[in-house]
């Protein structure tokens, strides 16, 4: 089965490298690649101890984050490492203050590529993210003595551990991983059903990285001057679907400001067309601000979190699209209820909000902009779901600690 994991490897190495001459995104990834190993050399000397996070994109990442800042904090002297899989993670990461001495791609899962990047460094403890598996990278590591964890690990019943050919994966995760921390019962108990018993149920980090963003300054320039006395509605994240709720909620009532931030800034010139009255955040000025615009559009990044702050409603995008529901705990920690569209079968907490009724998710953008606009308008059911979206996170168990206690134990 190892032939067979190497052959899809370099097969996969080849399908990306054909896509990057049609993707940018992937191209940025496979450049990026070529200067990893370089990065690990200059920044992390042979001789300095290292704590290593792996995260495939910025979602994962910001799951690891509490972990590996308790990590830092329990041993300043060693240096940190940030690798990613996909841009997306890389990108926003690399460009903002960061706790890393060095962030880079994770090479490709080559045996070669793998045993020289690793052969680099001094590495005293390792731990991925929910379900980012490399099981070269994984072998090499256990052989040279590394501590393996997985944080906020999620098991479902699709994966290939639970197939007929899935046998030789969960081997590798056996003899590899020191200790599983699951989100959920249900993971827990999936992965023991396969014989992965390394494992406790802790709960998802995420939760106590968005507690975090409770204490942090949220101050955001001209967001309360521009929603004055109205209902604020935040589309965070937003693909295509989402902003067609926000225009059938700009259409259906006078009585909210509508301030969308997109997934990726190349949607700008599209949100333009749609709004062609909308104020665009990067051009704001003091005392220029056109108030009778309902519309802002956050043409910059790294906001959203403190955007959502000022939410009395949340709209965040990806359920629509299969293309996996961002993060709706940075909104319900604000006591935001949160709407959302109804794929997100790898996102557990879209259901547990749902049942404490603090979110609701919708199978296409005309219900969802229903609701939107039905809340609008019943103060009494908005702050019902406000306070149950603030209380769902808050009386969430605080995962790192738990994490912590069983990592120095």
């Amino acid at each position: 089965m190892s032939f067979f994991y190497n052959i899809f490897i370099s097969l996969m190495i080849f399908g990306m490298k054909i896509f990057s001459l049609f993707n940018d995104k992937a191209k940025k990834g496979v450049l990026g690649r070529k200067e990893s190993l370089q990065k690990v050399k200059l920044g992390l000397p042979a001789n300095d101890k290292v704590i290593w996070m792996h995260a495939a994109s910025l979602g994962e990442y910001e799951q690891g984050l509490p972990v590996l800042e308790k990590l830092k904090e329990k041993f300043p002297t060693h240096k940190i490492l940030i690798t990613f899989f996909s841009p997306s993670g890389y990108e926003n990461v690399v460009k903002k203050e960061n706790i890393a001495d060095v962030v880079c791609y994770l090479p490709f899962d080559k045996k070669a590529q793998i045993k020289e990047f690793v052969s680099h460094l001094n590495i005293t403890l390792f731990f991925t993210v929910k379900y980012e598996y490399w099981y070269n990278l994984l072998e090499e590591l256990k052989q040279k003595g590394t501590r393996i964890y997985v944080i906020s690990a999620l098991f479902y019943d699709t994966q290939s551990f639970f197939t007929s050919h899935g046998k030789w994966f969960v081997k590798q995760l056996q003899k590899n991983v020191d200790w599983f921390f699951h989100q959920t019962e249900m993971s827990y108990a999936l992965a023991k059903s396969i014989g992965l018993t390394q494992s406790s149920v802790t709960g998802d980090t995420r939760f106590d990285r968005v507690k975090q963003l409770r204490n942090q300054d949220n101050h955001v320039e001209f967001i309360k001057d521009f929603i004055g006395r109205d209902k604020s509605v935040v589309f965070g994240s937003s693909w295509q679907a989402e902003e067609k709720v926000a225009e059938e909620v700009l259409l259906g009532t006078p009585y909210a400001k509508l301030i969308i931030a997109p997934h990726d800034l190349k949607r700008v010139q599209h949100l333009k067309q749609i709004f062609p009255n909308a104020i665009f955040y990067s051009t704001i000025k003091e005392n220029e601000i056109n108030f009778k615009s309902r519309v802002m559009i956050i043409d910059s990044i790294g906001l959203l979190s403190k955007l959502y702050s000022y939410a009395d409603i949340a709209v965040v995008g990806g359920g629509f699209h299969h293309a996996g529901l961002h993060n709706i705990l940075e909104a319900a920690t604000f006591g935001v209820p949160v709407i959302f569209g109804n794929h997100y079968r790898k996102n557990p907490e879209a259901d547990e909000l749902i049942a404490a009724d603090g979110g609701k998710s919708f199978e296409n953008t005309g219900l969802a902009a229903d609701f939107v606009m039905f809340l609008i308008n019943n103060e009494e059911i908005l702050s019902r779901m406000s306070e149950n979206a603030k209380k769902f996170v808050a009386e969430k168990p605080e995962s790192t600690t738990l994490i912590m206690q069983k990592i120095l134990s």
